[in-house]
């Protein structure tokens, strides 16, 4: 009810724990609150926040649009929501290196269990289109140098993200991942691997945790969890599933209200209205407003007395 039973920092602690190269752990991406409670109903392993999610969300394409204050205010309004280990996208950091170590902080106070920063510049691409541009090797190490040193909690996770595969390949892309886990990374996150073994080789390369993103509709194919952990990947990502999930349901009986003048034809497929009283833990409101308020005090004529209240 109201809050994660898990603070913070147990969240982060619970983090650094379960990335371990071959874990392969997976987290879907929640677009709301109440789809994260739904994401730890369903025993997964943590919640990721996408950066893409939130823009689109606001009715805004993914490139770089959001503030750091609506970022952060929405994923703490995520992560208060599930015991799970949130993981949420900064993008480029939303600015420059002070505005990174902000960052890290803001993302800090909201009670996240960590963030990545991409290399790309400021207006970012989605990472599985064409045309990105990605700045040099002193901005991005800058970047993640200035992430670690800003952090207060030595458990709060700094993931590097590097987009360089699609632009100079496999090996820049490696040489890069290598750069900034010296520059204090604690994960990798290679987005747009076009194989498995390229998954493989990053991890190989790096003594660090690698995250796989599986997105649909991008560069890499939608590998199974099976595969990616025989890689040496330690952590999955389903960005956008839940939100392309949600609209495509949503356009669907939309067209069916156009068409029949009516949604009953739908409302098989909807969540009752008994599964969404239990997603929300209505029960555990109505027991506690019953215990704190349904009550009359012995010996007090409540109505003979209410001039008096």
């Amino acid at each position: 009810m109201l809050y994660s039973k898990k603070t913070p920092e147990q969240k982060r602690r619970d983090l650094r724990a379960m990335l371990v190269p071959g874990a392969a752990v997976q987290f879907p991406g929640a677009f709301n609150p109440l789809s994260a409670r739904l994401i730890e109903e369903k025993t997964f392993d943590g919640v990721y926040i996408s950066g893409a999610v939130l823009a689109n969300d606001l009715g805004l394409p993914d490139i770089g649009m959001t503030t750091l204050t609506e970022v952060a205010a929405r994923g703490g309004q995520i992560a208060r929501m599930t015991d799970l280990p949130c993981l949420i996208d900064a993008d480029t950091g939303f600015g420059e290196p002070m505005n990174v170590a902000r960052t890290i902080q803001e993302l800090e106070n909201a009670g996240l269990a960590g963030c990545h920063i991409e290399d790309q510049f400021n207006p970012k691409r989605c990472g599985h289109l064409d045309g990105k541009n990605m700045v040099d090797l002193d901005t991005a190490v800058k970047r993640i140098a200035a992430a670690a040193d800003a952090r207060r909690d030595e458990n709060f996770l700094i993931m590097a993200r590097t987009d360089i595969r699609a632009v100079e390949g496999l090996d820049a892309a490696i040489n890069r991942a290598k750069a900034l886990v010296d520059a204090g990374a604690d994960a990798i996150f290679p987005e747009a691997m076009k194989s498995v073994a390229e998954f493989e080789a990053v991890c190989k390369a790096v003594n660090v945790p690698v995250l796989a993103n599986m997105t649909e509709f991008g560069k890499s194919e939608l590998f199974t969890r099976d595969a990616l952990a025989a890689a040496g990947v330690a952590m999955i990502i389903y960005p956008v599933t839940l939100l392309r999930s949600a609209m495509g349901a949503a356009e669907r009986v939309l067209d069916a209200i156009n068409a029949d003048g009516t949604q009953e034809a739908a409302v098989p497929e909807m969540l009752t209205r008994a599964r969404l009283y239990e997603l929300v833990d209505y029960e555990a409101y109505n027991q506690f407003d019953t215990g704190i308020f349904n009550f009359q005090v012995p010996g007090l004529d409540i109505e003979s007395n209410s001039s008096n209240l």
